[in-house]
């Protein structure tokens, strides 16, 4: 009898032992395995992740180095506000021509816009008369010119854009520095831009049309309303 308990015993163990090392390696084999692999889906899932981040990174436009504006005399106009004691009044000028270029990388920038200053127009013809006679004398001073130099702001290849446009002024035939805000829009190959300064014209040297009757503000605002076409400048 003790033999045979003895023997159950020792089966016992043994099978225990079996258990154990089988479950061991069963562990030992799972830490080992490497991760599972993504399914299908979420391969596929991923792929057109990336083909759609390259595609955006491909569309997204980029202005050329140099970029080259022309103005549509037609379809731009210079609108301008003068106050007095009296009233405000509201006037406008046509352009004759404009051109100009300039590098998105540093902002450098040439050409010039021209404004007719013999078109300008108050509604008035008396005032009008005036305006040309004693104080852009218009006959003799023509033109209407600014020379942009620098654009300084973040300018978009697509989209609106807001920056400002440094040059020279040149009015009643003397040049001034001037810094003129600016916010317009490219469009594939056309383009638009709105400025709001303001001109000290009595300050520069034009005649005062003040009277004792009626007084004049010593600045007038102009607001410039640009469209034409863009492309990218001829190689030099």
């Amino acid at each position: 009898m003790k033999i045979e308990s003895l023997k159950k015993a020792l089966l016992r163990c043994a099978s225990l032992i079996g258990r154990g090392l089988v479950a061991a390696g069963l562990l030992a084999a799972t830490a080992a395995a490497p991760p599972a692999t993504r399914s299908a889906a979420e391969s596929r899932q991923s792929a057109q992740r990336i083909s759609q981040q390259t595609s955006e990174q491909a569309a997204t436009p980029v202005l050329p180095k140099e970029v080259q504006l022309t103005v549509d005399p037609v379809q731009s106009a210079v609108h301008w506000t003068l106050d007095t004691t009296v009233h405000t009044v509201h006037g406008t000028f046509a352009l004759k021509r404009g051109a100009a270029q300039f590098d998105p990388a540093t902002g450098k920038a040439s050409g010039e816009v021209v404004a007719d200053a013999t078109s300008g127009k108050s509604g008035s013809d008396s005032r009008d008369k005036k305006m040309h006679q004693e104080v852009l004398e218009s006959a003799k001073y023509s033109d209407v010119i600014f020379r942009p130099d620098r654009v300084e702001g973040k300018v978009a290849a697509h989209g609106p854009w807001t920056a400002s446009v440094h040059g020279v002024f040149v009015l009643h035939g003397a040049e001034h520095e001037l810094t003129v805000p600016a916010q317009g829009e490219f469009a594939g190959v056309s383009w638009k831009a709105t400025a709001k300064f303001t001109i000290p014209f009595i300050q520069w040297g034009l005649k005062n049309p003040s009277n004792f009757l009626l007084k004049v503000n010593p600045e007038v605002d102009i607001e410039v309303d640009l469209t034409g076409s863009v492309q990218q400048a001829a190689a030099k």
